[in-house]
């Protein structure tokens, strides 16, 4: 398997038990996994996590699936059954970390609520994911990533202005909390190293979009402004746009920095914008956007998306293309950054999946197994906790695990 590392990765020894499904938690779970971490990913046994079967399928699952479940293992529970609710309690004795993304109130409906849990493992840190969070009036209410993102202020935002407001295409809600939740986790495992001590993360999705909407809120407090959509230009800043080229095609110009302006304006062949004592600084060319915009948009029309991007490379001025895929697939930079990952499915077939990010120099992460199928390592996890085979058999001949 392509991008194991050699040298041990830094999250090694720590046992992660993940009951979440879909995308937030699961996320969350990938990632410590990615760097060492045995992650237990529990499912229910008629189907397992919905995920499998999202999007396009390969052989009857998913593609989707051997990105977000790489590097765990998988035992089928059903959590309805108190012998299941037992086998997590067994879990957690040994566990570090418990990751869980259902409605309030289910762990707890089960006898798995972080007071039983903390009982039996004071150590635990329980990372719990939802839409609106442990508490508050809304915390009940069914909560997807989508909802998150209008309720964390970016949907408004995401649209030309005087048309409806779009979905980022993918589910950015979903994975600004999971990441929020591994950096949840992580402090939490630096207090316990203190401490000794566990703790809960409450992780709310719709808090983890609002936390990246950077001036958004105090705007409005210092100055009563509710920041409207602006399509491909970022409010504030000037100048910095998509601009349409000869071949049909855009071009992303950023040149919003004092010294980069004038280098931008001099490749384009204004140096009278560049030289103007109103647009030395951001301020001033706020107040011209529209006709700076008019001028970089005059001379990106005349030129190929190449062309622009070759001569504004030339001038140190950060401009780039919109990639599709494709283009991903086909670019040297992501090839030579471990980005593209070519793994081996169980049919000898090859699949590309992402690289491992961040990357760490002494401990980087790997891809040390591909994504498991359901129940795939039921026996061996169960044995681990003291389960005879016996009792194994006597536990799915009665559909608690398979």
């Amino acid at each position: 398997m392509s991008g194991a590392a050699a040298s041990p990765q830094a999250l090694a020894g720590l046992k992660v038990i993940e009951l979440g499904q879909l995308i937030a938690g699961p996320f969350a779970a990938r990632t410590l996994a990615d760097f060492g971490a045995d992650v237990i990913k529990v499912e229910a046994p008629e189907g397992g996590d919905p995920l499998r079967k999202w999007r396009l399928l390969k052989d009857g699952t998913s593609v989707w699936w051997q990105v977000q479940s790489r590097n765990k293992r998988s035992i089928a529970l059903d959590l309805k059954e108190p012998q299941a609710q037992d086998i997590v309690r067994q879990l957690v004795r040994e566990a570090d970390v418990l990751i869980e993304n259902f409605r309030p109130g289910a762990m707890e409906g089960w006898g798995l609520g972080p007071e039983a849990l903390h009982a039996i493992n004071p150590r635990l840190i329980m990372l719990r994911i939802s839409g609106y969070g442990q508490s508050g009036p809304y915390r009940d209410r069914p909560g997807f990533g989508v909802v998150a993102e209008a309720m964390g202020g970016l949907r408004h935002l995401t649209a030309e202005p005087g048309h409806v407001p779009v979905r980022v295409g993918v589910s950015i809600g979903d994975t600004l909390a999971a990441l929020h939740g591994v950096i949840g986790v992580l402090v939490a495992l630096q207090h316990r190293h203190a401490t000794g001590q566990g703790q809960v993360i409450d992780m709310a999705l719709y808090e983890a979009v609002f936390n990246c909407m950077e001036s958004l809120l105090p705007e409005y407090s210092a100055f009563g402004v509710v920041r409207e959509p602006s399509g491909s230009a970022l409010p504030g800043i000037a100048p910095t746009n998509a601009y349409r080229c000869a071949d049909g095609g855009y071009a992303l110009v950023a040149g919003n920095g004092d010294s980069i302006f004038k280098r931008l304006m001099a490749a384009i062949g204004r140096p009278d914008l560049a030289s103007d004592a109103q647009l030395a600084d951001n301020a001033g060319r706020v107040a011209r956007v529209t006709e700076l915009d008019a001028a970089i948009g005059e001379w990106t029309s005349e030129r190929t998306v190449g062309d622009v991007l070759a001569a504004l490379d030339a001038a140190s001025v950060p401009a780039g293309r919109i990639y599709t895929v494709a283009d991903i697939a086909a670019d040297a930079h992501y090839q030579a950054r471990g980005m593209l990952q070519s793994v081996t499915m169980a049919d000898g077939s090859e699949l590309a999946v992402p690289g491992v990010v961040p990357k760490l120099s002494l401990t980087p992460g790997a891809h040390r197994r591909n994504a498991p199928a359901l129940g795939q390592d039921t026996d061996q996890v169960l044995k681990e906790i003291g389960l005879s085979g016996e009792q194994i058999a006597a536990l799915r001949q009665r559909g608690i695990v398979n």
